[in-house]
């Protein structure tokens, strides 16, 4: 049977077509991110918590948000280069928000880079028009200014920005209990604020209990100047966030990490490790079971005996030392894998190698004068490649289902998201208990679609391997 028949026999069945989609479409998103997202992206975006600082922390995904109601809070990211005004004193830069919910934001933060400047440092002023028309002034502070002997022009934030969380700023919580105290005569001091910031922002203070706020919707102008000292100084980049309560198509974990990247990423590594090591351990065990089946004698028992007590011993201690000795790291698990993955091919391809050795093929092919291995590797393998091919794609799922296991118990390795990891640290986190189901149920659907395409294959190809099901399906 050709490759051509054996693929029309798998598409002939209902479960062969839904594997053969399911592959592709695990393929092509795989090849997709690994495209788009670069190689480092766990030790150089997924772990770091800076990358995720503007995005809120354990929320929803965003096409949950018409199921809030009122609740609903649209997160928003501005981001300019541009200010909408610029004199040679002063630069500015205007956010519009609209704000319509029962529920403030979940916090404010300002972020700016690449300023320069040539003798004095700007100053940024961080101010809200509100809809009622009064003005809130968030945030007052002056860049850090130039060392003695620093060349000009002066950089500063260049590589790092600066990131200021007015939430929990210490002058933006004197500023806004000045606010309240001149414009509508209520003394909170900044302890009493803080943690109420949104709420006085996006409202005002209730006549019974000025410590609780009614929510005053409406359009929201935020306008940032930077007061300057010379036509030459600039600002970079500004940025201003108004953190909501639903982000992504998946949602945040709790340091406001992409769960919809994380997740992406988690196809092509899934992949990698279920095909590297379904491969090596096909590869190792069908050859030790040809030479062992063939053989026979002492090279028999020696394989036979050695696979026989490598499948007896226990992976998960083995593992665990070996993790405690080199450190976490996903080639270890996967080599792990790959060592105790074959004693069971290589047993049940010696059952089946010792009945095709006596065969009429074999014994013509071998009076001709041809060599033990032309006929190990030439014929042998040939007529048993079917079997070891359904087997190599059933040994994927358990590869990829080992790896998550191991993730899950803390075993895996933290610099490379994968959804076992996913799943560990939503469950170390308490994700489950708090309600945070896309955390949790994603990634636990993914490896179980993931391991079914397998499965799904390995039945699609039954009839291949086996004639007897060809005959009593037609």
């Amino acid at each position: 049977m050709n490759s051509k028949e054996s693929l029309m026999i798998l598409l002939s069945s209902g479960s062969g077509k839904m594997g053969v989609v399911f592959f592709l479409a695990l393929a092509f998103i795989s090849i997709t991110v690994l495209v788009l997202l670069p190689l480092d992206f766990g030790s150089q975006q997924w772990n770091n918590p800076t990358k995720w600082a503007d995005n809120p922390k354990s929320v929803p995904p965003v096409w949950m948000q018409p199921f809030a109601g009122s609740d609903a809070i649209q997160h928003m990211k501005f981001h300019t280069s541009e200010p909408v005004k610029r004199t040679s004193e002063e630069a500015i830069y205007n956010f519009s928000y609209d704000y319509h919910s029962s529920t403030p934001p979940t916090f404010i933060s300002f972020a700016t880079s690449d300023i320069h400047f040539l003798k004095h440092p700007p100053v940024l002023i961080v101010e809200v028009h509100r809809p009622d028309g009064k003005k809130l002034r968030l945030l007052q502070t002056v860049v850090r200014g130039a060392r003695s002997g620093e060349p000009l022009p002066i950089t500063r934030y260049g590589e790092v920005p600066l990131r200021i969380l007015l939430s929990e700023n210490q002058s933006t919580l004197d500023l806004a209990s000045d606010f309240l105290r001149e414009e509508f005569s209520v003394d909170h001091t900044t302890e009493q604020l803080r943690g109420n910031l949104e709420e006085l922002v996006f409202g005002t203070p209730t006549i019974h209990d000025p410590s609780k706020y009614t929510p005053l919707n409406g359009q929201y102008r935020f306008e940032i100047r930077a007061l300057l000292r010379d036509h030459q100084d600039r600002i970079g980049q500004v940025n201003l966030v108004v953190g909501g309560n639903h982000y992504g198509i998946i949602g945040t974990d709790a340091i406001g990490r992409d769960l919809a990247l994380g997740l992406l990423f988690g196809f092509p590594v899934a992949m990698i490790i279920g095909l590297s090591t379904a491969l090596f351990s096909t590869t190792i065990g069908t050859f030790l079971g040809i030479l062992s089946g063939y053989m026979s004698g002492k090279t028999d028992t020696l394989i036979q005996r050695f696979a026989d007590i490598w499948s007896n011993i226990p992976l998960l201690p083995i593992l665990i030392f070996l993790i405690f000795i080199l450190g976490q790291k996903l080639w270890l698990v996967v080599l792990i894998l790959i060592l105790f993955g074959w004693p069971g091919l290589t047993i049940t391809v010696r059952s089946m190698v010792l009945q095709i050795r006596t065969g009429q093929l074999v014994e013509a092919t071998r009076s001709l004068g041809a060599s033990g291995n032309r006929i190990m590797f030439r014929h042998i393998l040939f007529q048993i490649s079917p079997f070891v091919f359904a087997q190599m794609i059933f040994f994927i799922p358990t590869a990829i289902l080992a790896e998550a296991g191991l993730s899950f118990l803390g075993l895996g390795d933290p610099s490379i998201p994968t959804w076992g990891q996913i799943l560990e640290s939503s469950f170390r986190t308490g994700a489950v208990f708090l309600g945070y189901w896309w955390w949790v149920l994603p990634p636990g659907l993914l490896i179980v679609m993931t391991a079914m395409t397998f499965v799904l294959l390995t039945l699609g190809l039954e009839p291949v391997i086996n004639p007897r099901l060809r005959s009593a399906k037609k």
